[in-house]
């Protein structure tokens, strides 16, 4: 049976060079934190901006902490995202109102990340993460990839947390996830308001090889 490519997500986006670079490299998803704890965290304006010089193809994707959904709903519109990915302690109930795709983040150490995979409806994309209690995502630290794992063979997971192009292949050739999401590692050497092309390319091509292997 032939292996499905994960989708890739490229995220904390904060300006349109980087966005179309990551584009042109075949990117399905980019994310953009609105959230202001983030040093990645850029205004609806400027995510706006941004969407609007991507390919049609590319689902912009916003990323929030503990947001109202009625705020959450007017960036959506506002910037024409596609999808949204929540990083903080929502519940399931939170989000029944909100009308396009959701992202869960799960992962916090010392919880029971089954248990609490289990509580979100299948229509909700999971997203494997080593959440940190206060800078939340973006912190590269590895997730527990056997975890991630045994949920994935129940349901889409996207799997984050401290990826990067030296670990990638390794990462989906044992978890084999509906997507993998990357943030801190590709970005520039002590900046996070810009990302390295050439780690960016790397990620990109380590995806690949892990194909290659699961062909």
């Amino acid at each position: 049976m032939r292996v499905r490519r994960p989708l890739v997500k490229f995220c904390g986006m904060t300006n349109k060079w980087d966005a179309q670079k990551a584009a042109r490299l075949g990117v399905s998803a980019i994310g953009f934190v609105f959230w202001s704890g983030s040093p990645r965290c850029v205004t609806p304006q400027r995510a706006r901006e941004i969407v609007a010089t991507l390919p049609a193809f590319v689902v912009p994707v916003g990323v929030f902490v503990d947001e109202p959904v009625e705020k959450i709903r007017e960036i959506v519109e506002f910037v024409g995202l596609g999808a949204v990915q929540l990083h903080g302690h929502e519940d399931p109930m939170s989000v029944v109102s909100l009308t396009t795709r959701v992202i869960k983040a799960i992962g916090e150490p010392g919880s029971d990340v089954l248990a609490e995979a289990l509580q979100w409806s299948g229509h909700v994309t999971l997203l494997i993460d080593s959440l940190d209690a206060k800078k939340r995502g973006g912190t590269g630290k590895l997730a527990d990839w056997s975890v991630a794992r045994a949920i994935a063979e129940k349901r889409h997971v996207v799997l984050a947390g401290g990826l990067r192009a030296e670990n990638v292949e390794e990462a989906i050739v044992h978890v084999r996830p509906y997507g993998v999401d990357v943030s801190s590692g590709i970005e520039m050497e002590n900046d996070p308001l810009n990302k390295d092309h050439d780690r960016m390319r790397a990620f990109m091509d380590a995806v690949d090889a892990a194909m290659a292997r699961l062909a």
